[in-house]
């Protein structure tokens, strides 16, 4: 077989030089294109520029910071100043226990009214507001409008923003609410039907319902306190959130009562929810149904119980305390942190009692103190009842008969005295007739005459 042969230093036998067959080493190699080298490079300078001008707004830009490094580090990476964003609010509850001199160390309080046509009451509800001295840009108000047939809620709406927009800068609230809605209240607000035993288990659990949605919609965790304030209060210390508040307790409520007329008295306890428990109402609550409601100051449920308002004493020492187990709700003081806690006003029958004396047994159940103030006293606006209009229309109609007698007795009395003068007359012409007659002028002696 015939093989070609090899040369010394290894070469194949096959020619060199510029034979046709001879293949340089990067020949068919691509050749660099100076064009694409060219915009390679402007795109690495246009990265490593944007990179910088980058890093130097995060530095430079506090608020660029917040936006740009979470995307940029998919949420990893965090600088220690960033951790409170824009859209998360951090509290320390410890911070807002309540202490006796809120006022003192800017103590947020939550004054909460409900109100169900309470038109006529605003006025003064209002004239009250504007007299509290505790600062009222620490006040945060909520009311809530529920099952109203009047403008309440157009008279709260043009009260607000008269107070907001008063003079004194000192006037004005802090945070507003106005809630709105309705509970199925069909109980009338007149008197006789608010206050009859029959109306008082099924109205009491609506109440304690709208209390509960009041507090749950308007609590915030800035809320020291929480005040709760009955509209129709006629008279009360301007001075009263500063005077329960001294008292450090849990919750704390004053004696309440009302002016009456002079013909009923002159004035009567009026809150008779707050009390203290008896052995003769427990024994009472262990025989009644699970969902029996009892109800305080109605013959239908003889308790025996202590009742701050008949403990009153107008010299008494209006900083004594007295410790409660049902409280009633004209006006109550109390913690946020007993709300924080699950106490509320139950909507059912808890020991036997619904809303505020339910919450007062449930706070004591739960260890906080609840303490009522027996000689401090705010007035309730008197409301006559039924039996009351029954009577002082009898009272206009004696007084009526009185005055209508009196003018009939005056009339009989001028009609004398004209017959009287009439006839003094008549026997005055009748004298004077007599002067002038025959009878006063005697004849003369005849002889007399003739002798002349």
């Amino acid at each position: 077989m015939n093989r070609h042969p090899a040369y010394p230093k290894g070469y194949s036998a096959y020619p060199r030089g510029s034979s046709a067959f001879s293949i340089s080493p990067n020949r068919f190699q691509p050749r660099s294109q100076p064009a694409f080298r060219r915009r390679r490079q402007l795109f690495q300078r246009l990265i490593l520029l944007g990179g910088i001008s980058l890093l130097l707004a995060v530095f430079i830009f506090p608020s660029w910071r917040a936006a740009i490094l979470p995307a940029i580090s998919l949420g990893l990476l965090h600088p220690s100043s960033d951790l409170q964003l824009q859209t998360v609010r951090y509290y320390d509850l410890s911070e807002v226990q309540g202490t006796e001199k809120g006022w003192e160390r800017g103590e947020r309080v939550l004054m909460l009214t409900p109100l169900r046509d309470a038109s006529s009451h605003l006025d003064m509800f209002f004239s009250h507001l504007r007299n509290l001295t505790y600062p009222h840009n620490l006040i945060d108000l909520a009311f809530l409008v529920s099952d109203s047939r009047d403008d309440t809620l157009e008279m709260l709406t043009t009260m607000l923003e008269e107070v907001q927009n008063a003079k004194d800068p000192k006037m004005a609230f802090g945070e507003i609410s106005v809630i709105q809605k309705d509970f199925g209240q069909k109980v009338q607000q007149d008197v006789e039907s608010r206050h009859g035993f029959e109306a008082q288990a099924d109205r009491r659990k609506l109440m304690a319902q709208a209390r509960n949605w009041l507090l749950s919609a308007t609590l915030r965790p800035t809320h020291s306190w929480v005040y709760w304030r009955d509209a129709d209060v006629e008279t009360a210390p301007p001075t009263i959130l500063e005077d329960l508040m001294r008292h450090n307790k849990d919750v704390t409520v004053p004696n309440v009562w009302r002016p009456l007329p002079d013909w009923l008295g002159g004035e009567q306890p009026y809150d008779l929810n707050s009390w203290q428990e008896s052995d003769t109402a427990l024994e009472l609550a262990a025989s009644l149904d699970e969902d029996a409601v009892i109800v305080e100051g109605y013959a239908e449920y003889a308790t025996w119980r202590p009742h701050l308002a008949y403990l009153r004493d107008p010299y008494g020492d209006p900083d004594m305390e007295m410790e409660l187990d049902g409280i009633g709700g004209v006006s109550i003081l109390a913690k946020a942190k007993v709300f924080r806690a699950g106490v509320h006003f139950p909507a059912f029958s808890f020991e036997r009692h619904a809303e505020t004396e339910g919450f007062g047994k449930m706070a004591r159940r739960m260890k906080f103190s609840v303490v009522g103030l027996p000689h401090y006293v705010i007035w309730h606006k008197y409301e006559p009842s039924v039996d009351d209009l029954r009577h002082m229309a009898e009272m206009e109609m004696e007084r009526q008969t009185r005055e209508r007698e009196e003018q009939e007795r005056q009339l009989a009395q001028q009609k004398e005295g004209s017959q009287l003068k009439a006839q003094d007359l008549t026997n005055g012409d009748a004298a004077k007739g007599s002067d002038e007659g025959p009878a006063a002028h005697p004849l003369k002696d005849v002889k007399g005459s003739s002798n002349k």
